[in-house]
């Protein structure tokens, strides 16, 4: 079948919209949109009309641009547009409706259509804006709600260092021995509570994708490494009998390690694996080598070498009676004593590994195991280290 339609050309014609209301979705960007006028029921001759904007919710000027203007219908002429331009604006879940009146129409017999001479055009808020709109609010209240979160834990910490632990108290109402333990909780906590003032600075891991909370970390630990550090120092220092060397290798060298001392023994107690509790001091090491020693001695070969040609001479004038220099033995042969003092540590090290190897060999792992085995292995470790300790004091003291 087909549809026909029969154009009366007799009549000059009816003007109307070819819809009464128009849904126009916005975008990022400023739009032109041609709302339909038609002219039907005739179309004989030239006919004309007016047609202008008007404020309903929408605002000329921050919706839409207002516009006026003259529609014109040639002989036979059924349909006209007209333009107008649809301003860009943030609108989310909300329409806002403007009106465009036609008016003062002129032509012999033509006329409006009494029902559609003032069309309604509805801006509606486009729905990929909503849903970008949604993903960003999701995120952000995502993000608020982890802040509020961090912001409650830290001042959780704040809160919670003014009590001891509760395994203490529940060890007093065990048994009568409870009660000392409670008492030794009670003095090491008085004793740390000025360090965990300072470490409840620390902000949580809510912040930041937790980057503040390891940058901070950082900046505390490297601050109690240096104090305690110092301190070691200025012990050794007031010690008649205690040379720099054995101050290094003694209480400067356990202050340091501390730290990485509680930081691999909380690893070992809450990792199935041992693999971050050696990895920590061996990391750990290798920066106190590669960054404490490597990064000025190559500042200070690069400076020598840049100085003169002849840079070793004047290095030999200025430092071969430096008693700071001591440690790498009389000048001339500073790396031959260097070697003879670190082939001790070596060896103990060598020892260590085999160790650590013997035990992931036959009892599983590195750490824990049959208690027997434990304790055996914290002795050959200690007593590792005993050995390294006194014959460091041995050649410092020049007994061999």
């Amino acid at each position: 079948t087909a549809r026909i339609t029969i154009i009366d050309d007799d009549m000059a014609g009816v003007i109307s919209w070819a819809r009464e209301e128009e849904h126009i979705r916005t975008t990022h960007e400023d739009q032109w949109v041609n709302l339909q006028v038609i002219r039907k029921s005739g179309s004989n001759g030239p006919i004309t009309c007016q047609y202008k904007t008007e404020n309903a919710t929408a605002l000329a000027g921050t919706d839409y641009e207002p516009t006026s203007g003259t529609i014109e219908f040639e002989d036979g002429m059924t349909f006209a547009q007209v333009p107008v331009k649809i301003l860009a604006k943030g609108r989310y879940g909300t329409s806002d409706c403007f009106r465009v009146i036609l008016e003062d129409v002129k032509g012999t017999g033509a006329k409006f259509d009494s029902s559609t001479d003032g069309g309604s055009d509805l801006i509606d808020a486009d729905s990929a804006s909503m849903e970008r709109v949604d993903k960003i609010m999701s995120k952000l209240k995502t993000k608020w709600d982890k802040a509020k979160i961090g912001h409650s834990s830290w001042k959780e910490q704040f809160i919670g260092i003014w009590f001891i632990d509760d395994d203490a108290e529940d060890d007093e109402s065990d048994d009568s021995g409870g009660r000392g333990n409670l008492a030794l909780a009670y003095v090491l906590h008085c004793l740390a509570l000025p360090w965990k003032l300072l470490f409840a600075l620390v902000p949580p891991v809510e912040y930041c994708g937790g980057w503040l909370c390891f940058l901070v970390s950082l900046v505390m630990i490297g601050g109690v490494t240096t104090i305690i550090g110092d301190l070691a120092n200025l012990f050794g220092c007031v010690l008649p009998f205690m040379e720099n060397e054995i101050t290094a290798i003694t209480f400067v060298a356990l202050g340091t390690s501390l730290p990485d001392t509680f930081a691999s023994k909380t690893a070992a107690e809450q990792d199935p694996f041992a693999d971050a509790s050696v990895g920590n001091v061996t990391g750990s090491n290798s920066v106190n080598v590669f960054l404490g020693m490597g990064l000025p001695w190559m500042i200070a070969s690069i400076f020598w070498s840049c100085k003169s040609p002849h840079s070793h001479e004047g290095w030999d004038l200025l430092y071969q009676f430096d008693p700071d220099l001591d440690f790498l033995g009389p000048a001339g042969s500073r790396a031959p004593a260097y070697v003879v003092k670190a082939g001790d540590f070596t060896c103990c090290a060598v020892v260590c590994l085999v160790i650590l190897f013997l035990r992931r060999r036959f009892l599983g792992g590195e750490l824990g195991g049959p208690k027997v085995w434990k304790h055996a292995t914290c002795a050959a470790l200690t007593f590792l280290w005993a050995v390294y300790l006194f014959l460091s004091v041995l050649k410092v003291k020049g007994v061999i």
